[in-house]
């Protein structure tokens, strides 16, 4: 294999990862990867000279970082709305993610007629996330901690975990499936306890 040709697989998986980082629901995956697409399709220009390639990734890397220096600050800008399980807008909210709710949590049951604390965590005034769950005792016995796809960056999870104390919350259990969160649940502090997983708040 000569250089031109590795020189044009480069700037192929840059032209792809570009092209992949459009199909993503969540925007913050969506900058991360059109940023790794930018660099190497920087790599590529300089690689073959076309220096008006290399300015227009390197421009785009920049507008990357800073969308994503912007997005890992914004959860100043959340707001926690305490709601019952009955509340209007967490029912519409869950009707309108049933789908994806039973994607990330397999066999999760839609009931939650016994839950008797809720939050939605809202930005700028749109749902961005729910938490529904049993409290007792101040510990919360998690029933559904859900956040919609563009805002599925932990960001919600770091901004729950740092503001539940002030709602009578001292501890969260999770029992339900870990089968696409083990490293939300690590990343926001949860110890696996075999059966169950545990935060201290």
């Amino acid at each position: 294999m000569n250089m031109s040709t590795i020189f044009e697989i480069i700037g192929y998986v840059g032209s792809a990862l570009v092209l992949l980082s459009f199909m993503m629901v969540s925007v913050y995956k969506l900058r991360v990867i059109n940023m790794i697409g930018s660099i190497v399709c920087v790599i590529y220009g300089v690689l073959i000279h076309a220096y008006p390639t290399v300015v227009m990734n390197v421009a785009l890397v920049c507008i990357n970082i800073y969308n994503l220096y912007k997005m890992r600050s914004s959860t100043k800008n959340y707001d926690l709305v305490r709601v019952s399980e009955k509340d209007s807008l967490v029912n519409y909210t869950i009707d309108l993610y049933k789908e994806d709710i039973a994607k990330c949590f397999p066999g999760i049951s839609m009931d939650f007629a016994g839950v008797n604390c809720g939050f939605v965590v809202c930005h700028k005034g749109t749902p961005a996330g729910i938490l529904l769950g049993k409290l007792k005792d101040r510990t919360l016995d998690i029933k559904l901690d859900y956040s919609t796809p563009e805002y599925r960056d932990f960001s919600i999870g770091e901004f729950l975990m740092s503001n539940l104390v002030s709602e009578g919350i001292d501890k969260l259990v999770y029992k339900g499936s870990d089968q696409h969160h083990k490293q939300y649940l690590a990343r926001t502090g949860f110890v696996d306890k075999g059966e169950y997983y545990e935060r201290t708040l």
